[in-house]
């Protein structure tokens, strides 16, 4: 099941982010709120 999953701004130049880690596995559930993944820039990472 494929769900839309908003990215906080990392800034006003930044226009793309990669996936750096998932923090569950594939098939766990989540809960509303709960982080799922680190992101990260050319600059920064974060949850």
């Amino acid at each position: 099941m494929a769900i839309e999953l908003k990215v906080p701004s990392a800034g006003e130049s930044i226009t793309e982010v990669q996936i750096a880690s998932w923090a569950h596995a594939e098939g766990d559930y989540v809960n509303d709120g709960e982080v799922v993944a680190e992101i990260e820039t050319d600059k920064a990472s974060m949850d």
